[in-house]
């Protein structure tokens, strides 16, 4: 069967620009997203909730009954700005069943193709967040626990020739960011000034580090996570 990477969330942002790198790479790709493709791009896409596990069941079925899974990028979740006074149940209620089960859920249906083939590559997309970061709460523990999971996955799976690496985004400008950072604001001129190359990430920026993480030959790589966030890991800039 034909070998095809799958992007969770591929219908806009750092998906959307996941699905364009990988076509540009000439590999297959199919994309599962809740919101519907502005343009045609994937070979396949399948529209799911995947906090429904009966949808998620049923994209992964129809997708393994057409192709062989060499490539997952877990990159489909969402995020709540809370402080700490206002973060409650429910936060984690949302958060938890898109962020943290369904990355495990879509992990566990593409392990037999993997296996069958002798080799896969598997990329989960966390946040700079982890690092740290106020108003964040339930939002950076579901990517840090994400993050942790990747780890334990890659020491399960070394020996099986799949690899479970992780991409630890920010600041990106996807329209998410912007709606709630305005260009040119103050607020958005402050985080892009704090930000040691000068200006914001694209997804291009995040899925350039996908792409690594996905290549066959990448096969000596595992357990990592790769900060692309302009070196605002080691410092921000002016402090």
């Amino acid at each position: 069967m034909t070998e095809v990477t799958v992007v969770t969330g591929g219908s806009n942002g750092i998906g959307l620009g996941c699905v364009q790198a990988a076509k540009e790479k000439g590999r297959k790709v199919v994309n599962i997203d809740i919101m519907a493709e502005k343009k045609p791009l994937s070979d396949l896409f399948i529209q799911a909730d995947l906090t429904q596990k009966d949808q998620l069941d049923a994209a992964f079925d129809q997708i393994l009954s057409q192709f062989d899974v060499v490539g997952l990028v877990n990159n489909a979740g969402a995020a709540i700005n809370h402080d700490l006074a206002q973060t409650g149940l429910k936060d984690f209620e949302e958060l938890v069943p898109l962020n943290l089960i369904a990355p495990m859920l879509c992990t566990q249906h593409v392990l037999s193709s993997m296996r069958k083939l002798g080799w896969g590559r598997i990329v989960n997309i966390a946040s700079r967040v982890v690092l740290g970061k106020e108003n964040r709460t339930a939002y950076s523990a579901t990517k840090g626990g994400l993050s942790s999971m990747s780890k334990g996955w890659a020491l399960e799976l070394a020996s099986e020739g799949i690899t479970v690496n992780t991409i630890a985004p920010g600041p990106i400008a996807t329209d998410l960011f912007e709606r709630a950072n305005p260009p040119g604001s103050p607020s958005t001129e402050k985080i892009r000034n704090g930000v040691p190359v000068k200006r914001l990430g694209s997804v291009h920026d995040v899925a350039r580090g996908v792409m690594f993480f996905l290549d066959q030959d990448a096969g000596f790589v595992t357990g990592q996570t790769l900060y692309v966030c302009g070196g605002m890991t080691i410092g921000a800039s002016g402090h």
